[in-house]
């Protein structure tokens, strides 16, 4: 019912027109609810994956910031855990998510996946998870890959957790390279064609099946197709393998090969 009432504000009469009809359709999240728990350190994940998700209308993504230490050391890693279920809490209350991405590659290492995903589950009782470190695994396993050269920027008490944790599950590492970086804001600026450079030389020391960049802040999405049509060896990254991994956990199977050949899978 229309009325007229004064806005007190300004002294004028206005009319209110209230109770209008809409109507609803699935919003923006038409084929899912994504939620990333992003470094607050991390100055590059958000971009990637804005990149990737703008080719995926429908599958939405949200974001919230856990704490960490900008120095990157086994203990800081390990320090994350307690505060993950929070983390996962503030998406959407009360409305169901289809997945939650844990973004710290070598935190995920040094927690371990299932702790991980038992934090986030207990926020969020039976909601799809994944990490970088387990969206890597599938892509290897797309991949058919079962030696991975490794590229990080880690120093190297982290590099072995790093070497390590794969190892253990069954894949070889034949070569691991490492840029010795300390500081997330540092790893951030290292430039996509240091990026290439350090997969050449890993390429240059051993065959591998593929080549696997660890870390959130480093910047592949946007080198890795050009990288494998140089190399011809399939290529990931945290970042890159993550994204891939979610919307396929959402049971969005889109193809992009601008992303690479791992979007095409």
């Amino acid at each position: 019912m229309d009325a007229e009432v004064r806005d007190e504000n300004i002294g004028q009469e206005m009319q209110l027109i209230e109770n209008l009809p809409f109507e609803t359709d699935n919003g923006i999240a038409a084929r899912g609810r994504v939620g990333l728990i992003v470094l607050a350190s991390d100055y590059t994940i958000e971009h990637e994956w804005r990149q990737i998700f703008a080719h995926l209308p429908g599958l939405a993504l949200y974001q919230s910031r856990i704490f960490n230490d900008d120095q990157i050391t086994p203990d800081t890693l390990r320090a994350m855990e307690p505060r993950i279920r929070d983390c996962a809490d503030v998406f959407l209350p009360g409305a169901n998510m289809d997945v939650i991405a844990y973004g710290c590659t070598s935190a995920s290492m040094a927690i371990g996946e299932d702790k991980v995903f038992e934090r986030i589950r207990e926020a969020r009782p039976g909601v799809a998870c994944t990490t970088p470190i387990t969206a890597a695994f599938a892509a290897f396993d797309a991949f058919r890959a079962r030696k991975v050269g490794v590229l990080t920027p880690y120093r190297a008490d982290v590099n072995r957790i790093v070497a390590d944790y794969i190892r253990a599950r069954g894949f070889d590492v034949p070569v691991f390279g490492s840029f010795n970086e300390e500081s997330d804001a540092v790893v951030s600026s290292i430039s996509p064609k240091s990026i290439r450079a350090g997969v050449k030389r890993i390429l240059t020391n051993s065959e591998v099946d593929a080549i696997f960049v660890s870390c959130t802040s480093v910047r592949l999405v946007e080198e890795a197709a050009s990288i494998e049509q140089e190399t011809g060896i399939p290529i990931t990254s945290s970042n890159h393998a993550m994204a891939w991994h979610t919307a396929r956990l959402a049971g969005v199977n889109d193809k992009l090969p601008q992303f690479g050949k791992l979007f095409t899978l």
